[in-house]
């Protein structure tokens, strides 16, 4: 339990590489499950010799030995030295990879729930910095704006004063 604490207050980034630490170490103990059962199955010595490959009695027409003796006891002997020989490593690895694999969905479970802490989590300054910047943002094009508008109506007000200057230069008195 202590671990699913500590994931929880760890960033997304630090999850991920825990993440990847444990997946390797799963892929690692699967590999070592695999090893052993090789090991296993391409030693002799492990193999059970209490029964012999299955053999077609001609007498009576079924698979298996055909002296009709059954080795009980040479099968559990057998059975523990199997296990001293090789059954150990491949228990190790079996365990190895429940860890791993526990270890690795501790993680992917802490992802989100660290997602969701970060979203209500953020720094105050960081937030005030975003806010400066969208506000330096907006004032420069409001500034633009206003730069653009300022000489349409410098225009504008030229424009006027040409068209007051033509009437009043209409009404004026002919004087003769």
């Amino acid at each position: 339990m202590e671990e699913t604490s500590s994931t929880s207050q760890k960033s997304t980034q630090e999850l991920a590489m825990e993440g990847q630490k444990h997946l390797e170490d799963t892929i690692e103990s699967a590999f070592q499950i695999l090893s052993s059962m090789n090991d296993e199955l391409c030693n002799p010595n492990l193999w059970s010799t209490s029964s012999p490959p299955p053999n077609v009695n001609t007498t009576n027409g079924h698979h298996g030995p055909s002296n009709g003796v059954s080795n009980g006891d040479a099968t559990s002997s057998d059975a523990a030295h199997h296990f001293e020989m090789g059954g150990g490593a491949l228990d190790e690895a079996r365990l190895r990879y429940k860890a791993s694999v526990a270890a690795l969905r501790s993680v992917l479970i802490a992802i989100p729930n660290s997602k969701k802490a970060k979203a209500y989590d953020i720094d105050p300054m960081l937030t005030d910095e975003m806010d400066a910047e969208k506000l330096e943002d907006r004032a420069s094009a409001l500034r633009k704006e206003l730069e653009d508008k300022n000489k349409h109506l410098k225009i504008l007000i030229d424009q006027l004063r040409d068209l007051i200057t033509d009437i009043s230069s209409w009404q004026s008195p002919i004087v003769v």
